[in-house]
């Protein structure tokens, strides 16, 4: 008699805290957009491009901390990570000009890569049985989710009290603080023999050489523009933007009294609205075949990004939208690892994913970045918010030529 394979282990709930913590701080960059800027009399474009280049470098940083977890292990790329983004951190609270924040980014970009999806999914999804690996992923995918429901309040909370950089230094030290997990990270191999015998250049030609790869990274593309623009711009969209809130209404009873606020609320409503769709993608992804889910996502947020910016901009639509979005938000990333993990293995999932990610990531820069310049120049986010549609509408399509099978595994 077999014993069935347990849904929650050590290594879930390990890889869950570090992202949820992880992904709490990255979320809450675009509450600083307006502070900083103030601050100093910057353009919207400067700290935009800071952001970018921490999206950029987060990409860059993926891959090669995915070979590095494979080649050294786990819990020393991840202990290099999390140095890395409190390093960051904490010497971006002493940055006085443009050049310096964008240049620290790249230290913060890097702990993110570290101590992020590429690394941890890679870990959870090794230690799952094929049973649960779909649903694992979906569940560590949402513990980042929960991160971001709580970081940027409490990014918009720690600024009412303290200055920017103070708050820099406490996000500094709460990225060292899930260093205290790494025990619980001890993933057992389960990988097949062909994938053991197999070299990580044997791996990387067979994917390279595969039209599939090059389709997902393609479609992962626009999921990291829309996501890298609404999280660093969104929280400023809002402020200036939605029409005033009701003293008298529902969010001023919840102590939501300016669009400031709702701003800082909004991006947390996506995380939280994006538990329930990132599990609910997680557990379609193990009846139906990805790349029809991953298309039917980008459908939708297409759907939901148009109506939101042809609509006028209140209170409740701005909250109807961070809903309906959120269920969209990282629905892509379970089936997406989930993708790679089915067509090429578990062995070299982390590397291979973080080529994918690569991709991603440089639609975050995009987004990031022409989200402030086009800002400056047009006073409005109207045009980036049209181009991130029409890259989403992109994703559906190129989803669907994806071969979804298994690779034969050539060892060296």
């Amino acid at each position: 008699m077999t014993t069935k394979a347990p849904l929650f282990t050590p290594v879930l709930i390990g890889g869950c805290l570090i992202l949820m913590v992880g992904f709490a701080i990255r979320a809450a960059f675009g509450v600083f957009q307006i502070p900083i800027a103030e601050e100093f009399g910057w353009l919207r474009a400067e700290f935009s491009l800071a952001i970018a280049i921490q999206n950029l470098a987060w990409g860059i940083g993926q891959p090669l901390f995915g070979a590095l977890a494979e080649k050294f292990g786990d819990r020393r790329a991840i202990i290099l990570g999390a140095l890395a983004y409190a390093a960051g951190l904490l010497l971006s609270s002493f940055a006085v000009t443009p050049g310096a924040h964008q240049m620290l980014e790249i230290l913060v970009g890097f702990g993110i890569a570290g101590t992020g999806f590429g690394v941890i999914l890679a870990v959870v999804g090794r230690a799952a049985s094929d049973e649960h690996r779909s649903l694992t992923l979906g569940i560590a995918t949402a513990a980042g989710s929960l991160g971001q429901v709580f970081g940027p309040p409490l990014a918009e909370i720690l600024l009412g009290y303290f200055p920017w950089q103070t708050v820099f230094v406490i996000f500094a030290a709460m990225i060292l603080s899930t260093l205290l997990f790494l025990p619980l990270l001890r993933s057992p191999n389960v990988a097949s023999r062909a994938e053991l015998e197999q070299s990580m250049g044997k791996a990387l030609t067979q994917a390279f050489r595969d039209p599939s790869f090059t389709l997902i990274a393609a479609g992962f593309f626009s999921c990291g523009y829309q996501l890298g623009f609404i999280t660093a711009h969104f929280p400023a969209m809002v402020t200036e933007m939605c029409g005033a809130i009701s003293p008298d209404g529902y969010l001023a009873a919840l102590g939501v009294t300016t669009t400031s606020a709702l701003g800082a609320v909004a991006i947390g409503v996506i995380g939280l609205a994006n538990i329930i769709g990132t599990l609910t993608a997680a557990w379609a992804g193990k009846r139906w075949r990805k790349k029809y889910l991953l298309a039917g996502i980008y459908v939708a947020r297409t759907i939901v990004a148009a109506g939101f910016i042809v609509m006028p901009m209140t209170p409740a639509s701005v909250l109807i939208f961070s809903m309906l979005m959120g269920s969209l938000w990282l629905a892509t990333v379970p089936l997406t690892s989930g993708l790679v993990a089915h067509i090429y293995g578990l062995r070299y999932m982390g590397t291979l994913y973080g080529l994918v990610f690569l991709s991603h990531q440089v639609g975050s820069f995009m987004g990031v970045w022409l989200g402030g310049r086009l800002y400056d120049i047009y006073g409005n986010y109207n045009l980036v918010w049209w181009v991130g549609i029409g890259v989403g509408a992109f994703s559906a399509v190129v989803h669907l030529p994806i071969r979804e099978r298994q690779l034969n595994l050539v060892p060296t």
